[in-house]
């Protein structure tokens, strides 16, 4: 049996594995998740003896079902986290490789409410692409079973598919003037700006101040904008308008202390869901992102 050479297995693995990182991410809502997920399917490449004629789909199926194995533990902590769940912000432009399936942080949280079978069904058929044949043997399923599970699942997601991009100019626009809004408790310009409907889902995870439960309609938000802009304390600081997956928004940072990203679900010119994270621990990459932008802040902080 031929042995295949190490850079060989590397260069190959290297060619999937924003895809495979991207998948991960879309399965779990999680990048230090997706991370580990592709480092153990690198392990599991790299111990494979025999020659592989499809290495993409290979590598796929080891990643899906590595994700779906995580996803049943995932599942039961979520169900003690404390407050909202997000996803971890993943930040970048609709033209970045990240973002390139056309999947945002809205319809994310819509696949939350999938079984892992469906939500693997619809990533893999709809999302990357994959033909109904190789799913069903990336799954372990007969093809006439994924189709009705990509078929249940595209009905649950659809009304949170993407139905258009926002150019880039008017994405920032938004964005800032929902900052100044919101910052400043300005009841007129958040009025202009938001749904009657509109929910703000704010996940600090147990670890940092944040609201505890969804909070829904126009008039409970605005009064909630307007009581945390008059807290003496409430100073915070825009550090960058930035693209959250794949909606408006931005990054900032609490008197120094406590980083937060901010995306902005919008319909017909209105905000319809504002989705905060603060929770530190899906935050790293954000962090890691800023360093030079928060250190000022950190370094300006009493003793």
């Amino acid at each position: 049996m031929p042995v295949r050479p190490p850079e060989q297995l590397l260069a190959t693995f290297e060619a999937q594995r924003p895809r495979l990182l991207r998948l991960g991410y879309r399965m779990l809502g999680s990048i230090s998740e997706a991370e580990d997920v592709v480092q153990e399917a690198w392990l599991r490449w790299a111990r494979v003896e025999e020659s592989v004629d499809a290495p993409a789909a290979y590598l796929t199926r080891i990643v899906t079902r590595l994700c779906l194995d995580q996803l049943k533990s995932a599942r039961s902590r979520r169900e003690v986290y404390v407050g909202p769940w997000l996803p971890e912000p993943l930040m970048g432009s609709t033209e970045d490789e990240a973002l390139a399936d056309d999947v945002t942080l809205t319809l994310m949280m819509a696949m939350e409410r999938l079984s892992p079978l469906e939500r693997a069904a619809f990533l893999l058929h709809d999302v990357f692409d994959m033909p109904l044949n190789e799913v069903a043997v990336t799954l372990g399923r007969e093809p006439a079973a994924v189709r009705q599970l990509a078929s249940r699942a595209r009905r649950h997601v659809q009304d949170a598919r993407p139905r258009f991009s926002m150019p880039a100019e008017e994405a920032e626009r938004i964005a800032r003037a929902f900052y100044a809004a919101s910052t400043s408790g300005d009841v007129t310009a958040l009025t202009g700006i938001l749904a009657d409907e509109v929910a703000i889902h704010s996940d600090g995870g147990g670890k940092v101040i944040a609201f505890r439960n969804v909070v829904r309609r126009i008039e409970r938000v605005i009064r909630l904008f307007q009581g945390v802009a008059r807290k003496p304390a409430y100073q915070p600081r825009l550090l960058r308008p930035v693209t959250i997956d794949g909606l408006p928004g931005f990054v900032s940072i609490d008197r120094g202390r406590v980083l937060q990203t901010t995306a902005l679900a919008v319909s017909e010119g209105k905000i319809t869901a504002i989705y905060i994270v603060r929770n530190p621990d899906k935050l790293r990459h954000v962090a890691a992102l800023f360093t030079a932008e928060i250190q000022p802040a950190n370094a300006a902080r009493p003793s």
